[in-house]
C-alpha cells in the first residue's frame, strides 16, 4: 500500500477509535482564523467573500501540498502526515457518538434532553419536535454528515493528498460558517457555499451509492435517489438524504424552521416516518457507507499515485 492510501486507512482507524478530541481540535484553531479574517475582509459583495474563501482555502490547501512534498521522499514520515490530516478532518466517530446520545435519550422517553442534543447535529429549531422530529432530523444529518464529514474529505485525500483533505475541510468548514442564507452573509458567503457544493458533487453520489449497495433496501434506496433527491434544495444532501431514506425504508424530508424561516425540504422516500429505534439503524449504515467510501478512497489513492509516476 503506497504512504497516501495507508494513511487514509490509519488516519481513519483513528478517527474510529478516538474520535474528535474533546479540546485544541484544529478545525477550531481554523475556525478562530476565519473570524478573524471574515472580520478584516467582510464587504456585503461576493468579491470579498471570493477573496475570504481563496484565501482561507487555499492556505489550508497550501499547507497540505507544502507538507507533503517536503515528506515526498521519506514514505514513513509521508504516510504519518497523511493519517494526521486524515483524522483532523474525519468526523466519523463524533457524529456516530451523537447520533447514538440521542438514540439513548429518546429510547428512556427524554425528549426535552434529545432536542437539546439534536442541536449539536442540526440549525434548525427543536422546540417543537416530538421524538420521531427528532428521529427525523438525527437520520436526515447522519446521511449529509457522512458525505460530508467521511466520504467527502477520504475521496479528496485520495485525489490530492494531505492538500485534498485540508482543502476540503477548509471550504466545508466557511460554507458552515458564512454558506446560510442570512443578511450578512447573502453575498459575502455566496462563494464559500457554491464551492463545497462544487467540491461535495461527486463525494455526495458515491455516498448515495453506497448507502444503496450497502444498504437493507438496493432497490428502494436508488429509486428514492432517482425521484426524490430535487425535491430537496440542496444538490447534494438530497442525493444522499434520498438514497438513506430508501434504504431504510423511512420517509424523510419536509418542513423544518430554520432561526424562524420555514422551508420545506420535499418529502424523500416512501416509508413510515422515522422512529427512536431507527436511529441505531442510521448509524450502522452510515458505518457501512464510511467502510465502503474507505475501501474506494484506498485504490483511487494508489491509482493516482502510479498515474502521477507515469506522468
Amino acid at each position: 500500500m503506497n504512504p497516501r492510501a495507508a494513511g487514509l486507512v490509519l488516519g481513519y482507524l483513528a478517527d474510529q477509535a478516538f474520535g474528535d478530541p474533546r479540546r485544541g481540535h484544529p478545525v477550531s484553531g481554523f475556525g478562530r482564523i476565519a473570524r478573524t479574517t471574515e472580520r478584516a475582509l467582510y464587504a456585503d459583495h461576493r468579491a470579498a467573500g471570493t477573496l475570504f474563501t481563496a484565501v482561507l482555502v487555499g492556505g489550508a490547501a497550501g499547507l497540505g501540498y507544502g507538507v507533503d512534498r517536503l515528506t515526498r521522499r521519506r514514505p514513513l514520515v509521508r504516510t504519518a502526515v497523511t493519517a494526521a490530516a486524515t483524522w483532523t478532518v474525519l468526523g466519523g466517530r463524533s457524529l456516530a457518538r451523537e447520533a447514538t446520545t440521542i438514540d439513548c435519550q429518546l429510547r428512556r422517553a427524554d425528549l426535552p434532553a434529545a432536542r437539546r442534543q439534536v442541536t449539536h447535529l442540526v440549525g434548525r429549531d427543536p422546540s417543537r419536535l416530538d421524538a420521531a422530529g427528532v428521529a427525523r432530523a438525527t437520520l436526515e444529518s447522519l446521511a449529509e454528515n457522512t458525505s460530508d464529514a467521511v466520504v467527502a474529505p477520504l475521496l479528496w485525500g485520495a485525489v490530492a493528498g494531505p492538500a485534498g483533505l485540508l482543502g476540503y475541510r477548509a471550504a466545508n468548514t466557511l460554507d458552515a460558517r458564512v454558506g446560510h442564507r442570512t443578511p450578512r452573509h447573502e453575498q459575502f458567503g455566496w462563494a464559500s457555499a457554491r464551492f463545497d457544493d462544487l467540491l461535495n458533487l461527486a463525494p455526495a453520489r458515491l455516498s448515495a451509492l453506497l448507502a444503496a449497495g450497502l444498504g437493507e433496501r438496493p432497490g428502494a434506496a436508488l429509486t428514492a435517489w432517482r425521484r426524490d433527491a430535487h425535491r430537496h434544495p440542496s444538490p447534494n444532501a438530497g442525493p444522499v438524504e434520498a438514497a438513506f431514506a430508501g434504504a431504510l425504508g423511512v420517509t424523510l424530508g419536509g418542513v423544518n424552521v430554520y432561526h424562524g424561516v420555514v422551508e420545506d425540504r420535499g418529502t424523500l422516500g416512501d416509508g413510515p416516518a422515522p422512529e427512536p429505534g431507527d436511529i441505531a439503524r442510521g448509524v450502522r449504515l452510515a458505518a457501512r457507507v464510511g467502510a465502503g467510501a474507505l475501501a474506494v478512497s484506498a485504490v483511487v489513492a494508489s491509482a493516482s499515485t502510479v498515474v502521477a509516476r507515469i506522468t
